[in-house]
């Protein structure tokens, strides 16, 4: 019997190194995306990966997701992510319902999708952000997107703990990506420094003096796998060098 990984947002640089993690640990991963060339790229690259188009922001994922599975789901992964959208004086409001959906909704999609398949110590796993708790004004609806997938991560835990399947929230601070550093440019900009500046301000922001890595969320997410993370249910683990200054 095939035991599955579901991973919304497999291609993106999170995704990737989740997917890897998981494959290792000997599941089939199932990789959910909207672009078909990536998909099959990313399936190309680590065997054990089946490629799934699927868009989160539809009701109609729901069934493209679970018609592609069976056996068991042993662990969903929610990693996909919303762009940043500007200051809260000048967002455009359906860039707000938008991020919601994307997190918020496309959670529920994706659980709803896997339910039938969930068993006992099977893991229900959002990546959120730092920025939920911790928001800048350069990124509102990431901020009150994660807000709002934190809040449903407790609220599924309620749900399904009950039947074994427990749900977490894996929040890291500033990540060192592509998309990081288009953000950084951007704050860069209207503090008139340049990027590296930022990045470096960034980097002190944090006890540890450094950002997370991609590998950092990865370990995160195939660490909840194990038995004993039973005890971390409806919880947040932050990953953000100890930047902290509200508690989630």
């Amino acid at each position: 019997m095939t035991e599955w990984a579901v991973v919304a947002g497999a291609t993106g640089a999170l995704g990737r190194p989740i997917v890897r993690r998981l494959v290792a640990r000997g599941l089939t991963v199932l990789a959910v995306g909207r672009t078909t060339e990536t998909l099959e790229a990313l399936a190309e690259t680590i065997p054990g990966v089946v490629p799934c188009v699927a868009d989160l922001r539809a009701d109609e994922a729901t069934k493209s997701i679970s018609a592609r599975l069976d056996g068991t789901v042993r662990a969903v992964v929610h990693v996909a992510g919303v762009p940043l959208g500007g200051s809260v004086e000048d967002v455009a409001t359906d860039a707000v319902v938008a991020a919601v959906d994307l997190k918020v909704n496309g959670m529920l999609r994706l659980v709803r999708a896997v339910d039938p398949y969930l068993g006992q110590g099977s893991r229900l796993i959002a990546v959120t952000g730092n920025l939920g708790y911790d928001p800048i004004p350069e990124a509102v609806t990431a901020g009150v997107a994660n807000a709002a997938l934190a809040n449903l991560v407790r609220q599924l835990n309620h749900a399904y703990a009950p039947r074994g399947v427990t749900c977490h929230a894996v929040a890291p601070g500033p990540v060192d990506t592509a998309r990081l550093r288009v953000l950084a440019a951007g704050m860069a900009r209207a503090q008139r420094l340049t990027d590296e500046d930022m990045l470096s301000r960034l980097r002190s922001e944090a006890p540890t003096g450094e950002l997370a890595i991609p590998e950092q969320v990865a370990w995160a997410v195939d660490l909840l796998l194990d038995q004993e993370a039973t005890a971390l249910a409806g919880s947040t683990l932050l990953l953000d060098m100890g930047r902290r200054t509200a508690i989630p």
